[in-house]
């Protein structure tokens, strides 16, 4: 297999920050890899220097001759006075370029240049092109194809240019964050499209089941270098920590080698032979390696945050709409303490509109809205990120309070917080503007928990955040002693934290399903028709004949009761063994122990939530 990408000794600085020294690495044709790394670590420069758009401070970048490359940046750049169907009529691609040369051979009226280009347009089977536009534009949520660039939101933009990267049919595809501002449906189609492609490709993405089913390689950036690893995510996880226990017990062999040579440098007179010379370099050799003792310790936090009363949030019979089309129809749902809510659904189905109405700040047309006395709400917005660039990222927090409170009689400070959630403190007096696109959410993130809530409505908080932060934010939202609402693409989130989801079907109609996102979605797959998925968990609209007629018996009440609890159990025992499966840590037979277990969890599952539907469409 012939290598498609070379790097040698390439070193990157931003300023006197250094992002990554002596970096080498290689892509074969056909491996579908994944860079990961903290948030600044580097990952979308080493992207802009593969493509070219930056330079590395040294060492070379080598690409296979005449090889085509489409790259997804961050913030994409796209013509704004285009429509969405012209811009990806004249992106500059091999496969457009065809059309172009047909065009102008039709127009020359020279046969032979006509019957070439008719040749190449065959060749390339670009007759359809129009329709595999619109089709894959479709895809990801893009329907009006006349519609301005310019008039297109943040997130649309950058699903139009995925679709330009994705048409272009490259040798090499290089993405930054692809799952970004895509509806969960997006996403696993995007994920079979890059399955069955046979196309190489390069990527900078968070998800963590879409890094174990794309992908059979990962380069990880850690302390300026990168790493290779072959497999998926669940390999690359048990690989890292076999090297990071090598490397431990590499700095434990090198601190006790230190603490003797240590002794003799102390003792010995000023070195004049080779011998002596040799022991000093050792020396200095072994306190590098010493030095670089890591801590990897994940957040073990718990805000104290006021305790909630016995009314939280009860919403009744909540109305909302928007030039005429319903975002919010006939919505009841009394909140309880604890509760940890999903909230799913296509983009444009009210996702975000649902949890701006239920924060208030949003004032239905129609029904009640009670809100607790005890209630503090705290709300990472998507687009809420708004801060003095050249104020410190310390300060940032500080300003809202200096010291916070994580249990009884035991308070840190602002600084020790920020430590918590990934700042050290060499980098908590550096302006935000030196804080990369995932630490600036983290940040963000800081500043909405420093507010100490009891009720948390998190927007797309997972964006361009890190992995290490994401299992950060999911071990504090597990220990969280209040109630928490998520919006989120991100799969493997929503099935750490949820219990149970908000499902929205666009119409305004809006079903509670009892499970993460992984048991949905298998219900859907396994129980449903298409079109059907509204059938969930009717909305109390029957007529009350037919009501008295279906009404649950007293019997009935506590069972359904009794499976709701049930199913809870159920899924975090099956969540806990999932982690364990991903530790690393199983022996053989433990492994066939958890991975039975995990079958019978299942079908379990499947049995109490088909009984839980079943009696649900007698409320």
């Amino acid at each position: 297999m012939s290598v498609i990408l070379q790097l040698d000794s390439v070193s990157k600085y931003i300023g006197e920050l250094l992002l990554f020294k002596n970096i080498s690495l290689t892509l074969q044709k056909g491996d579908k890899a994944a860079l990961l790394g903290l948030n600044g670590t580097g990952k979308s420069t080493l992207l802009d220097i593969i493509t070219g758009i930056q330079s590395p401070d040294q060492g070379t970048v080598d690409l296979l001759n005449n090889i085509t490359i489409s790259y997804l940046p961050q913030e994409p750049v796209l013509p704004d006075n285009k429509s969405v169907i012209d811009t990806l009529f004249h992106a500059e691609n091999k496969f457009l370029n065809p059309i172009r040369n047909y065009e102008k051979a039709f127009i020359s009226g020279d046969v032979s240049r006509i019957e070439k280009a008719v040749m190449e347009m065959d060749r390339l089977k670009l007759w359809n092109i129009e329709s595999r536009i619109k089709q894959i534009l479709t895809r990801l949520s893009i329907t009006d194809f006349d519609q301005k660039i310019s008039e297109l939101s943040g997130g649309q933009r950058r699903r139009v240019a995925l679709a330009g990267v994705l048409l272009s049919e490259p040798d090499l595809l290089i993405l930054d964050e692809p799952t970004n501002h895509l509806d969960l449906e997006a996403i696993e189609w995007l994920e079979q499209y890059l399955i069955q492609s046979s196309l190489t490709l390069l990527m900078v993405t968070h998800d963590r089941y879409f890094l174990n089913r794309v992908c059979n390689r990962i380069l990880e950036i850690d302390n300026h270098r990168v790493y290779q690893y072959t497999g998926n995510y669940s390999q690359f996880v048990t690989e890292r920590e076999k090297r990071l226990e090598l490397e431990q017990l590499e700095m434990e062999k090198a601190e006790n080698l230190l603490r003797k040579e240590e002794d003799w440098v102390k003792r010995m007179p000023k070195a004049r032979g080779s011998k002596a010379k040799f022991r000093i370099d050792n020396y200095y050799r072994l306190k590098h390696i010493a030095g670089k003792r890591r801590d990897e310790k994940q957040l073990q936090l718990t805000v104290k945050a006021p305790r909630l009363g016995s009314k939280i949030l009860v919403a009744k019979h909540i109305d909302f709409t928007w030039h005429g089309q319903y975002y919010v129809k006939d919505f009841s749902y009394t909140f309880t303490r604890f509760d940890k809510i999903g909230i799913i659904g296509n983009n444009g189905s009210g996702k975000s509109t649902l949890i701006e109405v239920l924060a208030g700040n949003l004032k239905p047309d129609k029904g009640d809205l009670e809100i607790g006395n005890t209630i503090k709400t705290g709300y990472f917005r998507q687009e809420g990120i708004n801060f003095d660039e050249n104020m410190k990222v310390l300060d940032a927090v500080t300003e809202i309070a200096e010291t916070i409170t994580i249990a009884d009689n035991v308070t840190i400070n602002a600084s020790q917080f920020l430590n918590y959630f990934l700042f050290p403190p060499h980098r908590q007096h550096d302006p935000i503007y030196k804080l990369s696109g995932g630490e600036k959410r983290r940040l963000y993130l800081c500043q909405v928990l420093m507010r100490k809530p009891n009720f948390l409505i998190l927007d797309e908080p997972t964006n361009d955040l890190d992995i290490v932060s994401l299992q950060v934010l999911e071990q504090y939202l597990s220990s969280f002693k209040g109630c928490v609402m998520i919006v989120s693409h991100d799969r493997y989130f929503i099935d750490s934290i949820a219990d149970h989801l908000f499902i929205l079907d666009g119409s305004g109609i809006i079903k509670d399903f009892p499970g993460n996102y992984s048991i949905y979605s298998n219900w859907i797959q396994n129980r449903e028709k298409p079109g059907e998925i509204a059938e969930i968990k009717p909305e109390k609209e029957k007529s009350a004949k037919s009501k008295d007629k279906n009404k649950l018996t007293y019997k009935e009440k506590r069972e359904i009761e009794q499976l709701e609890t049930e199913i809870l159990a159920l899924e975090t025992e099956k969540s806990e063994i999932e982690t364990q499966l991903n530790s690393g840590l199983l022996s053989q037979n433990e492994l066939l122990e958890k991975s039975a277990r995990i079958g019978i969890l299942l079908n379990e599952l499947d049995q109490k939530t088909d009984r839980w539907l079943e009696l649900s469409e007698k409320e």
